[in-house]
């Protein structure tokens, strides 16, 4: 094993297969927002019902603080065989500074509290993986070093859908579309509130996809290039 965890953006460039992942972030002020009532929903089932409609295989990068909110959704993501899990820390919390002014935890707490989440994912069972993103895709070498011994693969991704707080859908298609190629990792969100128009998108990215002759496929196979 090497000393910094390997940052990946994309996997091989030939064949049709896409990575389509999503991401349920969760912090403490999101969970303070659900508990006052200002938001109704950080998971955006909408999104779960296509994706189990059509039979698309999806790659969700989830928060420890998301799976412990929402034990029913995640149980139901990894009951779907289609569906992988993944890792995007315990709290949404950056690592570096100037991260979309997401809270930040020292870099000797990464480690720790990657590992946590892993741990709350673990029960869950399904098709898990060693697969971590890091919230606002922000990372240094210093915090590569720190997820080394944990023997994890960074995913950050090479198509921005741009879904939270979007206020409209078709940017979020021509975001994707205009940039997906083999190989590719899109990134998406699962959080209903704060990124409302990704179930609206996503029917016109699945049918560009198709017009393009592209397919999702896990991120695994795709990195693979399977």
């Amino acid at each position: 094993m090497g000393t910094r965890a390997p940052v990946v953006d994309h996997g091989p460039r030939t064949g049709s297969k896409v990575a389509l992942t999503f991401d349920a972030d969760m912090t403490d002020g999101m969970l303070d927002s659900l508990r006052a009532g200002r938001v109704k929903s950080y998971a955006n089932l909408r999104i779960l019902d296509l994706l189990e409609r059509e039979q698309v295989p999806a790659t969700f990068f989830l928060t420890g603080k998301w799976v412990q909110r929402y034990p029913d959704v995640t149980r139901r993501i990894a009951g779907n065989p289609r569906f992988e899990l993944a890792n995007h820390t315990y709290g949404h919390a950056a690592f570096t500074a100037d991260c979309y002014d997401l809270p930040r935890l020292p870099v000797d707490e990464l480690a720790a509290d990657v590992a946590k989440t892993f741990e709350v994912i673990a029960p869950y069972g399904g098709r898990q993986t060693r697969y971590f993103r890091f919230p606002g895709l922000c990372h240094d070498a210093a915090v590569l070093d720190a997820l080394a011994p944990l023997g994890v693969t960074v995913v950050d991704g090479d198509v921005v859908s741009g879904d939270p707080f979007a206020t409209a859908w078709k940017p979020l298609v021509r975001a994707v579309l205009d940039h997906v190629r083999p190989g590719s990792v899109v990134i998406m969100h699962v959080t209903e509130a704060n990124a409302a128009m990704t179930d609206e998108a996503l029917p016109h990215i699945l049918a560009g996809l198709r017009e393009r002759g592209l397919a999702p496929a896990t991120l695994s196979e795709v990195l693979a290039g399977a």
